[in-house]
């Protein structure tokens, strides 16, 4: 060692300063860590949401719903079942399945699961077995059917298992025989919606 010249030593700010930087770069890496597992979670979360929960959670909002034949329905969504929707329009309530849907405008993020397990098994053969019992006048408007038809109108007369029989009546007419023009059998995969003739008709 050269005489006069001091050894090289750390001093304690330099110490401090190599602490304080494993300590930043340890929380940063636990910052980053903990942001992964939350972005994880919510990718999880979001694969296990079904439609009919989402749309459980915009009860009472507003939506436009586009079906695959391009006829667009709006108003406040008031029932979400297994494998239907109520949406409440001004004048009517229109009966819709999710499966003659194309896309929904105005849904928010919003999940909520059905707790009742009767009320998650109701789907849109009950609800149609409901307007058979009751008699009530309802426009049936097919899936693929044009987007300014006005739909089958009738009164149902029978509900199967994947069908319904409609007996064909002008809007305020009665099912009676002379009335009928015709019966027509609807499989349900063919149904886009079924909207009433006056609200709380459905």
């Amino acid at each position: 060692m050269t005489a006069g010249k001091a050894a090289p030593t750390l001093g304690p700010m330099r110490w401090d300063a190599l602490f304080g930087d494993m300590e930043a770069q340890f929380s940063e890496g636990a910052k980053l860590a903990v942001e992964a597992e939350i972005s994880e979670r919510a990718r999880v979360e979001a694969a296990s949401v079904v439609l009919a929960d989402r749309l459980r959670g915009g009860l009472g909002s507003r939506l436009a719903v586009h079906l695959f034949g391009g006829r667009i329905f709006e108003g406040v969504l008031s029932h979400a079942g297994a494998d239907a929707l109520l949406l409440d329009e001004v004048r009517h309530q229109v009966l819709i399945p999710y499966g003659a849907v194309a896309h929904y405008a105005g849904l928010g993020r919003i999940s909520l699961e059905e707790p009742s397990q009767v009320r998650r098994r109701i789907g849109l053969a009950h609800a149609l077995r409901g307007l058979a019992r009751d008699r009530a006048g309802l426009a049936v408007i097919l899936r693929h059917g044009p987007a300014d038809g006005s739909g089958l109108t009738g009164v149902i007369d029978r509900v199967g298992a994947d069908f319904v029989d409609l007996a064909l009546v002008g809007p305020g007419e009665a099912r009676r025989a002379s009335e009928v023009r015709r019966v027509v059998t609807i499989p349900f995969a063919s149904v886009g919606a079924v909207r009433s003739w006056h609200a709380g008709e459905l």
